[in-house]
């Protein structure tokens, strides 16, 4: 499906401002427009689309409707007569989640000597972290430091990040590049093998370290051959659907049901992590999403239900450029790499209307409120959108730059007969990243005593707004401290004797019931259904 002759006469437009914008750059917001926008347009500031929680450790907190509404069910098993005393595994450490997090974190507990099972919904490397396209950040430059970055990352996160985290991210950071390159991480580099680094939004220095335009595959392929060369014990299409505490209330295992068999297990564990990644599958306010399949917040509802503390749960990240045409990738994300690269976003006049390296949850306000105005383009299902010129970058780094630089980006397009080294993209911001999570400390600890969490299930680093390229940083940075440090705990817990438990589960049902939240629904919800069933 290429572009439409109504689009192809307003692609015209952007071509004919194309060499007056090449000279000159589009300012940057003031403060006070910074905040205008992001007041009167970001989705995060619609009050209607939020709602106090009822129950759990953060009640009255506000929290998406959607998310309250897997929150706020009842458990899918029949808690009552579920059996806990029959164990399928008895492990030091069990990581629930296969993405980076997960997989980073199996590392470092099994190096630490423990005796570690790590468990995926999906196949084990369907996560948000394969779909990762434009880098990571790392202060490893010479006219760098993790001091600098630092106060961008804060900046970036509008000063509300948890400072112990920001902390611990940046001062890692370079330490994970090496680790991921002695691993086999084939990043970008220079003639002399230097690293090659590029801005995202709202760096103040050159720090992304990229793969081409699949870093975060990359990353993936080389975490996911690491963990099964060194035989860790891995059971995919097993989601967890409850956590089990022991009678201290210390969380000690958890209910796997086997997609396949359809069975469930019970596994007993010293430690438990949470990498089960983020909510995009919601579909918050309705947006499309970047996420995978996956991506359905079972992380978020099964540590609420043991009792942990969540954060920053009424905050969405909405990054500012998925696809908005051809509609069969519709929410696809175009990774911020190719703004890096110098591509501008325009209106349906092919005029710039804010700076292209903008954070990004003020560059998708911009967007937002640019269609607001009329100033969008419609696509012929009725879509809406801004172009994103692509073939600026060819007029600033020369020919064959998007081919070498964004390969994968390439592909996906040409599938659908467009070429965006000669043709610019339409955009519109979906929904991309869980800003908040589960609350942790920097030591990867919940409120919940042997319960860690990492990546996008946590909250806190990255405060109400998170930088491009901070969330491979953070898988891989927090990763590695949950593994070890579980691991480290799992060897002072002699939990031979402990009973296991689903008492946490039964006191929620009751504070459901008390509510009169009726069940209606069951969480976590799995996998996503997206088939359309007509009404009685």
């Amino acid at each position: 499906m290429s572009y439409t002759s109504q689009l192809r006469e307003l692609i015209k437009k952007v071509e004919q401002t194309r060499e007056k914008r090449l000279g000159n750059e589009f300012p940057r917001m003031t403060p006070e427009e910074k905040e205008d926008v992001l007041s009167n347009y970001h989705p995060d500031h619609i009050e209607e689309q939020f709602r106090d929680a009822k129950i759990g450790p953060n009640k009255g907190d506000k929290f998406p409707h959607e998310l309250c509404d897997v929150i706020e069910a009842h458990p899918s098993i029949d808690w009552e007569q579920f059996d806990t005393s029959k164990i399928d595994y008895d492990v030091d450490v069990l990581v629930v989640g296969g993405g980076g997090a997960g997989a980073s974190a199996s590392l470092l507990a099994h190096e630490a000597g423990a005796d570690v099972l790590l468990t995926t919904k999906l196949r084990f490397g369907d996560a948000n972290t394969v779909m990762a396209q434009g880098g990571i950040q790392a202060a490893d430059k010479s006219n760098d430091s993790p001091a600098t970055h630092y106060l961008d990352v804060i900046g970036g996160g509008h000063y509300s990040n948890v400072p112990e985290l920001v902390r611990a991210l940046v001062s890692d950071g370079p330490y994970v590049i090496d680790w991921l390159e002695d691993l086999g991480v084939m990043f970008d580099k220079e003639e002399d093998g230097t690293m090659q680094t590029r801005h995202g939004g709202g760096t103040s220095r050159k720090r992304m370290h990229s793969a081409r335009d699949y870093t975060g595959a990359e990353i993936m392929r080389t975490l996911r051959d690491e963990v099964l060369c060194r035989d860790i014990n891995v059971i995919e299409f097993s989601p967890v659907v409850e956590l089990l505490l022991d009678k201290e209330g210390k969380a000690a295992g958890a209910v796997l049901y086997n997609f396949e068999t359809q069975e469930y297990q019970v596994v007993k564990a010293k430690t438990v992590i949470i990498t089960t990644g983020g909510l995009g599958r919601l579909h918050t306010q309705n947006f499309p999403t970047s996420n995978h399949y996956g991506a359905t917040a079972d992380g978020l509802v099964l540590a609420y239900r043991a009792g942990a503390d969540l954060a920053f749960m009424n905050t969405v990240q909405y990054h500012p450029t998925g696809a908005s045409y051809p509609e069969q990738i519709e929410g696809f994300l175009i990774t911020e790499k190719v703004r890096g690269l110098g591509a501008t976003p325009l209106n349906i006049d092919g005029e710039q209307f804010v700076y292209h390296l903008e954070t990004r949850d003020v560059e998708a306000s911009a967007i937002i409120r640019e269609c607001a105005k009329g100033k969008g383009i419609k696509t012929p299902s009725g879509m809406q959108g801004v172009w994103l010129d692509s073939p600026m970058i060819e007029k600033i780094h020369g020919e064959g730059t998007i081919e070498k630089e964004l390969p994968a980006m390439v592909r996906q397009f040409a599938r659908f007969g467009v070429d965006i080294t000669k043709d610019p993209i339409l955009v519109y911001p979906t929904l991309h990243y869980q800003n908040g999570g589960i609350l942790i400390n920097d030591r990867c600890e919940s409120s919940v005593d042997n319960l860690y969490v990492a990546g996008e299930a946590s909250g806190g680093v990255h405060g109400r707004n998170r930088l491009m390229g901070n969330s491979l940083l953070d898988i891989l940075v927090l990763g590695k401290r949950a593994g070890k440090n579980a691991a480290e705990k799992a060897k002072e817990i002699d939990n031979e004797k402990s009973e296991l438990t689903l008492e946490h589960v039964k006191n929620f049902v009751n504070e459901l019931e008390e509510q009169g939240i009726e069940k209606t629904k069951t969480s976590p919800i799995l996998i996503p259904d997206y088939t359309k069933r007509e009404e009685n």
